[in-house]
């Protein structure tokens, strides 16, 4: 039926396009006009119970999520902004007391099929056919974004913009190709028979808020009830249950991936909430507000300049009124910055005022998952409410509210929540401080809710969720990766099956290598646990259960290893020292040091003799004279130059230091180096020039200094005038008036 039709017969039908605003001023000033008794609008029939909270509390932007209850990642959601059409719809019926019916497919219908992604409506394009392009070529206009924007957008004029529609919609779908798309046949089957429903109960004016593609099939004269019927008999249908959340308009941008998205929610908000030609000025003002805090020169002669561009360039762009695109060219015009070469339209509008950082609120009492209110309640005590916009947050583990805090954080990071994310900052996560980036995330709506199963609080499901890793893990980097978090976010009931699998594994696990990655961070929750409160006792007796097992085959296992082998085993024979010199572990001075001589006393040791070398040098175990008589021996004629090569480059690890203060070591490498013959310092160069290049230019400097017996003024290196540095020194004490400091 025409929209003419459809109010004489008591039915108006209002086809909109999901989060636009023109839609939604059009859908307020229609209801206004007509006060039906009953509003229908399109959205899942078996949300009726949540409409109310629209009037409770609930702050857009908002998206009802809807899960099977069996199989929580078979999800949807239907997001609702500030100028959604439907937002508004909800809004207007619950203000005037009206009757308020959702009428779209149920919710356990449509995720019953697995075909649920939110609304389609007028984004529907079927087999290549796209409406509103259609419509735009008929009006001569190449862009159809642009066109319905001019059209309907920036406009709302109620009424007679829905009868357009209708008529229109109607044309387009007499000349698309024919549809066999059953899912919205039973959509649209379902909402004619709710509207029969309603007038049944004796509403006699109804409003029915529908997308626009709609329009034509919500005819209930041109179909029959007992036909709808027929369409919606016998489909299956899923045990569902539904919640309101939180939503950002970062999320309704068509940039994240959600299909019924728009490229500016922040520009549609603002042209919903000021209309007409002031709507741009205002947006030029905020946009000039902005600007000034990132130091671009944004003075009230620009404003007016950016606004008269503007609307100059609708002009010549042949729009009734500047859009987005006219706004924006014109700020990059008038509050360019030519010193710094930075056009403000691009990036930094976008995501401050044409995306937006608006974030949405649902009461505390509104319908939730027990999990979900829990976290909720923590993030309260804890102050880490979500905020609209990313921000890091620095922890003291050693005051009760920084520990709290960090225990959350890291529950949340074992349920996969991505709101958190642990980065480096003044501290490090060996040590009492923690930095966290936090950055809002609606899809961990979803996540908790798949982790509800797991338990009703953070703590029960977090501890839930290690113990089911720790059964379940495949290695021993991921079970410690599993204890680790177990021990951070302080899940006390997870801690012993993860250590109780990484001792079973450990004791049956060939690979000496796995052992020897765990020892380092185990180390650390053994030095630094206490901050924590852990457990040590506990870790320490796994850890010392590994260290006899990598000191036992070590030797056996690294003696020789394979050119390939070779880079990872000497950075495991450094890991093992490192982590055994930071839990102060006894066996370091009695059997390691055995075992490392023993693998630096290997003839074709190669890079992992060199290692083990250099550790007996750093830790005193081996004088100068030892560490020289070994590499003498690696250097020697007998031993090929590849391998003397690779033993130098294992010895040096990336650090000349100790050429620099032990000149013999030095002439020992560059005696060796000279007298090799020319094919074989063609092999070697290779390998030297890049233990060389890892060296710092001040090393490079200062052995190359000595080698050309210069004198090495350690200060020169560094850049410093000691006479300069006097004087400096000298004006620091006068300010401080230090004793002896001349006046």
């Amino acid at each position: 039926m025409s929209a003419a039709s459809a109010v004489a017969t008591s039915v108006a039908l209002m086809g909109i396009r999901h989060h636009g605003p023109g839609s939604a001023r059009s859908v307020v000033k229609a209801l206004d006009e007509l006060q039906p008794d009953a509003v229908l609008v399109e959205f899942p029939a078996d949300a009726q119970l949540l409409l109310p909270w629209v009037a409770r509390g609930l702050v857009p932007p908002v998206a009802l999520l809807g899960h099977v209850v069996d199989q929580p990642d078979v999800a949807a959601f239907w997001p609702l902004a500030s100028f959604s059409p439907e937002w508004q719809a909800f809004r207007w019926a619950l203000a005037h007391g009206v009757e308020l019916r959702a009428i779209d497919l149920p919710l356990a219908a449509t995720l019953a099929s697995r075909t649920g992604a939110g609304p389609t409506g007028d984004e529907q394009k079927m087999a290549g056919f796209d409406p509103i392009a259609e419509l735009a070529a008929a009006a001569g206009d190449a862009e159809p974004e642009r066109w319905w924007e001019d059209v309907i957008e920036h406009r709302g004029d109620g009424a007679p913009a829905f009868e357009a529609v209708a008529e229109a919609m109607g044309e387009l779908r007499r000349a698309a190709p024919a549809s066999s798309d059953a899912f919205e046949a039973r959509r649209e089957a379902h909402m004619r028979e709710a509207m029969r429903s309603a007038l049944a109960d004796g509403f006699e004016r109804l409003g029915v808020v529908c997308g626009a593609w709609h329009v034509p099939a919500l005819d209930i004269g041109e179909h029959t009830s007992t036909a709808d019927r027929s369409t919606l008999r016998a489909h299956p249908r899923a045990k569902v249950a539904m919640s309101w959340i939180p939503w950002t308009h970062q999320r309704l941008d068509a940039a994240s991936g959600y299909r019924a998205g728009i490229e500016s929610p922040g520009w549609y908000a603002h042209v919903f909430e000021h209309p007409g030609a002031d709507g741009v000025n205002r947006f030029l003002v905020d946009a000039a507000r902005f600007l000034r805090t990132e130091g671009f020169d944004a003075s009230p002669d620009h404003l007016i300049g950016a606004s008269r561009l503007a609307e100059a360039l609708a002009v010549m762009r042949g729009r009734p009124r500047p859009g987005l695109a006219e706004v924006l060219d014109a700020a990059d015009s008038v509050f360019a910055d030519h010193r710094r070469g930075t056009l403000p339209g691009g990036v930094m509008l976008r995501r401050r005022l044409v995306i937006g950082d608006a974030i949405g609120e649902v009461p505390d009492d509104a319908p939730q998952v027990p999990l979900a209110r829990d976290l909720a309640a923590q993030q309260r005590r804890c102050r880490l409410r979500p905020s609209s916009t990313p921000r890091r947050v620095e922890l003291d583990l050693r005051t009760p509210s920084g520990r709290a805090r960090s225990q959350l954080l890291h529950r949340s990071a074992v349920l996969g929540l991505r709101g958190g994310r642990l980065v480096d900052g003044r501290g490090s996560s060996g040590t009492f401080r923690e930095t966290w980036e936090l950055v809002p995330q609606p899809e961990d709506a979803l996540r908790v809710v798949e982790s509800s199963a797991l338990g009703t609080t953070l703590l029960r499901a977090a501890t839930s969720r290690c113990i089911d890793r720790a059964r379940t893990a495949d290695s021993l980097t991921e079970l410690e990766a599993t204890l680790h978090g177990a021990l951070r976010a302080d899940l006390p009931d997870a801690v012993g099956p993860c250590l109780r699998g990484l001792s079973d594994r450990g004791a049956r696990d060939p690979d000496l290598g796995e052992l020897i990655d765990t020892l380092g961070p185990l180390a650390d929750t053994i030095r630094y646990g206490d901050v924590r409160d852990t457990d040590q006792a506990s870790v320490r007796q796994v850890f010392d259960g590994f260290v006899d097992r990598v000191l036992a085959g070590m030797v056996a296992a690294f003696a020789r290893p394979s050119a390939d082998a070779a880079p990872v085993a000497a950075r495991r024979v450094a890991a093992v020292h490192a982590a055994l010199a930071l839990c102060e572990h006894p066996q370091r001075d009695g059997r390691w040091r055995a075992v490392v001589a023993q693998l630096a006393d290997a003839d074709r040791g190669g890079l992992v003799a060199g290692r083990a070398a250099r550790v007996l040098h750093d830790a005193g175990w081996w004088s100068a004279a030892q560490v020289e008589k070994r590499l003498s021996r690696a250097l020697s004629v007998g031993t090929p130059p590849e391998c003397g090569a690779t033993f130098v480059e294992g010895f040096l690890a990336g650090s000349g230091t100790v050429l620099i203060h032990d000149a013999e070591l030095l002439a020992i490498i560059d005696t060796w180096l000279c007298g090799l013959s020319g094919e074989s310092f063609e092999q070697v160069v290779p390998l030297l020039r890049r233990t060389f290049g890892g060296f710092e230019p001040a090393e490079r400097r200062q052995i190359g200094w000595v080698l050309t017996d210069r004198q090495v003024d350690v200060a020169a290196v560094g850049g410093l005038d000691p006479e300069r540095l006097a004087q400096a020194a000298t004006l620091v004490g006068r300010l401080l008036g230090l004793p002896g400091a001349p006046p």
